[in-house]
């Protein structure tokens, strides 16, 4: 597979001083990337001057007014994307941009138009941290796949990527973490072709600054159930807009 700058990465970041620079260094280092659209989400700490101060030409920078939710943050960064492809980067250090080119295959080949990126289908390396935490994951992938009949293995990953058509004509709500199933559920109604690969997964603890915790469970929970067919038929809405 030929490499070729043919993709934008989306990194939503909030008060991630301490790793956003890293990170951009690593994914700029990738023979893939044609532009990275940072939006920081009203960080209360340098990470903007940490973003700025990186001063590629790929960058573009968006600053929100305020503390809107990664799901916000991904909705301006993915109408802003204009790369073939987009992919979705966390700001701290758990997900390696350097297996872009794992990711894209399916895509570049032309068999795939959305790329899951699983950490739990994969003999990659992973950092070996909270059972419950791995509960709740496998527990919101097998709700969201019994209300969009997919086969996921990995809903809440990070590592989406799409061909830019898919992710901006979805009609995207969501302005928190219930991000993560509203994408699933609204590219399972699309008809799109979904493919997962393996990936390494280095998480980090609470300690090291991880944000995401129970109540973001339930939250996702209740994106799972309103935007499936189900939600549709009780509410008699009829089919929500893609």
């Amino acid at each position: 597979m030929g490499e070729s700058r043919c993709l934008s990465v989306v990194v939503p970041c909030f008060n991630e001083a301490a790793t956003v620079k890293s990170l951009l260094a690593r994914v700029l280092e990738s023979p893939w990337v044609a532009e990275v659209v940072v939006v920081d989400d009203g960080s209360t700490d340098s990470t903007l001057d940490e973003v700025r101060s990186v001063g590629d030409t790929r960058m573009k920078v968006i600053a929100q007014p305020c503390n809107m939710g990664k799901g916000a943050a991904l909705r301006r960064g993915f109408a802003e994307a204009t790369a073939d492809f987009v992919v979705v980067q966390d700001a701290d250090l758990e997900y390696d941009p350097g297996e872009y080119g794992r990711l894209l295959e399916p895509l570049v080949i032309g068999e795939a138009d959305v790329v899951y990126g699983s950490r739990f289908m994969s003999d990659r390396p992973h950092r070996v941290l909270y059972f419950w935490h791995s509960v709740g994951n496998k527990l919101l992938t097998t709700l969201s796949n019994a209300f969009t009949n997919l086969n996921l293995t990995d809903m809440e990953t990070c590592y989406k990527v799409f061909r830019r058509e898919i992710i901006q004509t979805l009609d995207l709500r969501e302005d928190r973490f219930g991000i993560e199933p509203e994408i699933t559920a609204k590219v399972a109604r699309s008809g799109a072709r979904i493919y997962e690969v393996g990936i390494s997964y280095s998480g980090r603890t609470y300690a090291e600054g991880k944000k995401i915790g129970w109540r973001d469970g339930f939250q996702a929970l209740r994106c799972i159930v309103r935007y499936s067919p189900v939600w549709d038929k009780v509410t008699g809405q009829g089919a929500r807009q893609l």
